[in-house]
């Protein structure tokens, strides 16, 4: 049986999901370069051939790190998932000599070389321009056409975004967007192999997205992502994806397989995403590409990834469409024979529609809750009325244990601010956007609330008498939040 070296960090698909897939075709041997989530450590331990978990000293070089894991087990394929790992796999490969993303990995990782490339190919994107310092960033303040949104040059998850409204907004912006890049990296949601990745960013203009001409029905955010794979440098799309409206400034909340777009408009957005993977010269690897939509047909690329979409995309995909882009995937590196689909799936061939959606403390019109709540599934499953034929679970991998608080929502942690990721199975994408919507607007109701800390004090006699504590906690922009145990880049 061939061998198969993964190597799991932060982000992706779930764990559990990609290990039983690719242990069905290969022996998988587990480079851990996050903590496994506790509720698939036991699995990894049964499906892998072996699991490491290296230490500080040794990730100090993760290429040579990989390289040595490969040879060791001898590997016949090394891949990840993760978003913050592709460059340093994708370099490993090159030098095992194996099939992978290729050179241009580092491409689909780094914005700023990402819409540089695009910009030389002509593609329609945001103007944008770098930026590694706060003179910089004041430089392009004055360029560009405001509101702009900075960016991390290598974050995931919509981490570290900040909208700069006024050039008087620039400092502030700068600061915060670092700030919670370290957090972020200590955190271990972020680049692994390029160690000044955190200094590194990209401000850009907003384009005004527009979902009329696009969507029949209102509900769907204004913009789309292709699903798909590079095999030896040939793109083949597998479907797109449709999104609820981001929460501010642009956090993605839910993600639902297939979009309901007609054929002619997705085979349009395919186009676009063919184009753009193109440019970027990857070779073989899943990829993310997302598409904002606007007025009379208009598209900009936001970003590609070198990867398969993060959360639940992947299990989304093998639920609707019957595909385990996973195992093909493996199957493709270790030079099998794959049949990908010889055009893009669309709604006419789904099999119902699937959804993930990032539990945020924040209602449907992106406003904070008023109170803070606990997380608790059971209670959410039982009070929140769905569709007929609609479910609904948790993925317990990317979500906070029932009993926990949910953490407050920070615009600029992202989706690090999640308490957890549910999936919805229905009859169509149009009940999974009706179901989710009606679950956004149930939660801050239905859950539990917390409970107030009591105040500490020296002596009982400290205490004043009677005081209530307030049912609404003081506001707190800043607040380190918690986070489940998987992020999710999406």
């Amino acid at each position: 049986m061939s061998t198969v070296l993964l190597v799991h960090a932060k982000g992706g698909p779930p764990l559990g999901h990609v290990l039983s897939r690719a242990a069905a075709r290969a022996d998988v041997h587990l480079l851990a370069l996050s903590a496994l989530p506790p509720s698939v450590a036991a699995s990894a331990e049964r499906l892998c051939a072996s699991v490491v978990l290296p230490t500080d000293a040794e990730r100090s070089d993760l290429v040579s790190l990989i390289v040595a894991r490969a040879e060791a087990v001898g590997a016949d394929a090394v891949l990840t998932f993760s978003e913050y790992a592709v460059v340093a796999v994708a370099e490993a490969c090159e030098a095992l000599g194996l099939a992978g993303a290729g050179e241009a990995a580092a491409l689909a990782r780094d914005k700023r070389m990402m819409r540089h490339t695009w910009q030389r190919h002509g593609l329609p994107q945001p103007a944008f321009r770098p930026v590694a310092t706060q003179a910089d960033l004041h430089e392009a303040v004055a360029d560009l056409t405001a509101p702009l949104l900075l960016k991390a040059a290598w974050s995931a998850g919509s981490t570290a975004h900040q909208i700069i409204g006024s050039p008087q907004e620039a400092d502030t912006a700068w600061r915060r967007s670092r700030e919670t890049m370290a957090r972020s990296a200590r955190l271990g949601f972020a680049e692994l192999h390029v160690a000044e990745a955190a200094g590194h960013f990209v401000v850009e203009e907003i384009v005004t997205g527009d979902t009329a001409g696009w969507f029949d029905e209102p509900g769907w955010g204004d913009y789309v992502s292709v699903e798909g794979v590079v095999t030896g440098g040939v793109f083949r799309p597998v479907c797109v994806s449709g999104r609820m409206p981001t929460v501010r400034p642009f956090t993605e909340r839910a993600g639902i397989t297939p979009a309901s777009l007609p054929t002619e408009l997705q085979d349009r957005v395919v186009a676009l995403a063919r184009e753009a993977v193109d440019a970027l010269g990857l070779r073989d690897c899943g990829t993310h590409t997302e598409i904002k939509l606007g007025a009379d047909g208009r598209m900009w690329l936001i970003e590609t990834a070198a990867r398969f979409g993060g959360a639940m995309t992947v299990p989304q995909i093998e639920e609707v469409f019957g595909l385990d882009v996973v195992g093909m995937l493996v199957d493709h590196l270790l030079g099998r024979p794959v049949a990908w689909p010889e055009r893009v799936l669309g709604p006419e061939q789904a099999r119902g529609a699937a959804g993930s959606l990032v539990v945020l403390a924040v209602d449907g019109s992106g406003a904070a809750w008023r109170d803070r709540r606990v997380w608790d599934f059971a209670v959410v499953r039982e009070a929140v009325a769905l569709s007929e034929g609609s479910t609904l679970s948790v993925v317990p991998e990317s979500s906070l244990p029932d009993g926990s608080t949910v953490p407050v929502y920070d615009p600029a942690g992202g989706a690090n601010t999640m308490a957890a990721l549910c999936l919805l199975s229905a009859a169509d994408a149009r009940t999974v956007l009706r179901d989710f919507t009606a679950l956004v607007d149930a939660l801050p109701d239905v859950l539990p609330p917390a409970v107030p800390a009591a105040p500490r004090s020296a002596s009982p006699a400290a205490r004043p008498p009677s005081v209530a504590a307030p049912s609404t906690p003081p506001a707190r922009p800043h607040v380190r939040p918690a986070v489940p145990s998987e992020g999710v880049a999406v």
